[in-house]
C-alpha cells in the first residue's frame, strides 16, 4: 500500500462523512438561525427554547435522510471490503 492509495482512501473516506453529516448539520444549523433570530425579535431567553426544535429537526433529518445516509456508508464500506486484497499488497 503506498502513499497515494491511503491519501485517496483518506480524502474518500472525509468526504463520506462529510456527506452523512451534511443534512443533519444543515438542518440543525438553520432552525438554530430561526430560533436565534425569534429569540433576539421577542427577547426571550430560555435555553429549552433553542434545545426542543433541534432536536425536532434532527430527528425528522434522521426519517428522511437515513436511508439515503444508510446506503452511502454501505456503498463506501463495501467498496472498501471489496478492495481489501489490494489494499494489502
Amino acid at each position: 500500500m503506498n502513499e497515494a492509495v491511503v491519501l485517496g482512501l483518506a480524502r474518500e473516506s472525509l468526504m463520506v462523512a462529510l456527506l452523512v453529516g451534511a443534512p443533519i448539520l444543515g438542518i440543525s444549523l438553520v432552525i438554530g438561525v430561526v430560533v436565534s433570530i425569534f429569540q433576539a425579535v421577542t427577547q426571550v431567553n430560555e435555553m429549552t427554547l433553542t434545545f426542543v426544535p433541534k432536536l425536532i429537526g434532527v430527528f425528522v433529518a434522521m426519517l428522511i435522510f437515513g436511508p439515503w445516509m444508510l446506503e452511502t456508508l454501505l456503498n463506501f464500506s463495501a467498496g472498501l471490503f471489496a478492495n481489501m486484497g489490494a489494499y494489502g499488497r
